[in-house]
């Protein structure tokens, strides 16, 4: 049977057409284009930041970011293991070397004692990860951050739209990066943003994205850069995608209060609000018993034509990462039990209806 329910379909039901064909018509398609910077100024105005300069991809942000802190070979970030892997390659492809933590049981996300427990002399900055759109425990992680004088990186790619204390994440850090993938909360296709309230680091961070091209001399490049820029196509699906995004993340919310309700005296734990967070839920996510219930489950679910995901495999043991051996329990449980249910924000009821009644029938 094929899939009549995906993970993910991205919610096009705004201006995406008409914009588009605005760039078409003007012949404006490339990097250059009005576009770009009004969806990066209203980008701005929707999280409270003062600097926001697009980019093509969410890894590139994260690189982009590391690389205008100056963080290269010798130096140390520390990461979240319970992660996407582009969090983690980003920093190793810096020439830096990730340094695993482990994640807290009740938000998912990392956890500061193990933060305060991995920084060494070679410690250049804290990264951290809103795993799922559920922020990170920011007080403490801040808190640590100034006190040891490194750098934070916040990881927004999955939390665009998530709240710490009433306060957007990607507002926290020396530098947040976003990504615009298909299938996150709004999207360009394929695209990213680094944020900022520095303006010396976002100077640097667009410096480096234009291939190094200095600022008062044509075609003459001061540094070795990197060509990271959005398109105008991808900036205008952007724009459109903003102009609708709180509608967007109301509906998330609405399709998690289904889930939970639906889920209430299952077997199964969701991920759910710890403290004073608005969790954005870009993916809701379920834990079951055992890794082999896991796989009978998203069998059954696949057969009745429902895709899932599993949750992400820790980094620190895929095969490039697991050299030095450790353990990092929580982690590794919410890694080996974890699924990912269909996450967008159009599921009808009647869809959502058929989910929570299969995975019922399967318990």
């Amino acid at each position: 049977m094929g899939i009549k329910i995906p993970i993910y379909r991205p919610s096009l039901d705004g201006n995406e057409k008409l914009y588009v064909n605005e760039c078409l018509d003007s012949s404006w398609i490339s990097s250059r284009g009005e576009f770009i910077a009004r969806f990066e100024k209203e980008f701005r105005n929707f999280i409270g930041i003062e600097h926001a300069t697009s980019v093509s991809n969410g890894t590139v942000a994260l690189h982009l970011a590391l690389v205008t802190l100056g963080i290269g070979y010798g130096d140390e970030v520390i990461v979240p293991s319970f992660t996407y892997i582009a969090s983690v390659s980003s920093i190793a492809h810096t020439g830096a070397t990730p340094v695993f933590v482990d994640s807290l049981e009740g938000s998912w996300q990392m956890d500061p004692a193990d933060v305060r427990k991995k920084i060494t002399p070679k410690t250049k900055a804290i990264m951290a990860v809103h795993l799922y759109g559920h922020p990170c425990e920011m007080d403490e992680l801040v808190k640590i951050a100034k006190e040891k004088n490194i750098f934070f990186v916040e990881d927004c790619a999955e939390a665009f739209g998530s709240l710490y204390n009433g306060k957007h994440v990607g507002t926290f850090g020396d530098l947040a990066t976003f990504s615009f993938y298909g299938n996150k909360t709004i999207t360009t296709g394929e695209g990213g943003m680094v944020v900022t309230n520095d303006e010396t680091l976002y100077d640097r961070a667009y410096h480096l994205k234009m291939h190094g091209l200095a600022k008062y001399r044509e075609y003459w490049h001061d540094v070795l850069g990197f060509n990271y820029r959005m398109t105008n196509i991808c900036a205008a699906i952007g724009l459109a995608q903003i102009e609708n995004a709180n509608d967007k993340i109301k509906k998330k919310r609405m399709l998690a209060e289904a889930y939970n309700k639906a889920f209430k005296n299952l077997p199964v734990k969701y991920h759910r609000e710890q403290g004073n967070v608005f969790h954005s839920y870009w993916m809701y996510s379920i834990l079951v018993d055992s890794p082999q219930t896991r796989e009978e489950l998203r069998d059954y679910l696949k057969k009745a034509g429902i895709e899932t995901r599993p949750t992400f495999f820790p980094v620190h043991t895929m095969p490039m990462f697991s050299q030095r051996y450790q353990k990092l329990p929580i982690a590794e449980y919410l890694g080996w039990h974890g699924i990912n249910l269909p996450s967008w924000p159009d599921l009808t009821d009647e869809d959502i209806q058929y989910i929570t009644d299969t995975i019922a029938k399967f318990f």
